[in-house]
């Protein structure tokens, strides 16, 4: 049957060594065990990496909202700057006809 059973680990692998003689040239089974740490940790590092870059997406969106709300209050102070120019231009238009009117 079972001649020799050799356990080890060192906190992170078990390995489990079951040598049998009886059989012709003897049999060696190798159980090998991981504690599953490896796993974790990349599954937190997933999570780290998933969570930074939904934080620089949204950013990018706030950076987007911001550059647009500028946009549109620069082409708001345009349409004021020709409103002013009109009425400047009708004013002087105004003037010049009252000043013909005197002469």
């Amino acid at each position: 049957m079972v001649d020799r059973v050799v356990e080890r680990t060192d906190g992170t692998t078990s390995e489990r060594v079951t040598e049998t003689a009886s059989a012709p040239g003897g049999t060696t089974v190798i159980e090998r065990r991981g504690s599953g740490a490896g796993l974790i940790i990349g599954l937190a590092v997933l999570v780290l990496v998933v969570i930074g870059a939904l934080f620089l997406i949204n950013q990018n969106n706030r950076e987007n909202v911001k550059t647009d709300a500028i946009t549109e209050a620069a082409k708001d102070v345009g349409g004021a700057a020709k409103d002013v120019g009109s009425a400047a231009k009708d004013a002087g238009g105004a003037a010049k006809d009252a000043a013909k009117k005197a002469e």
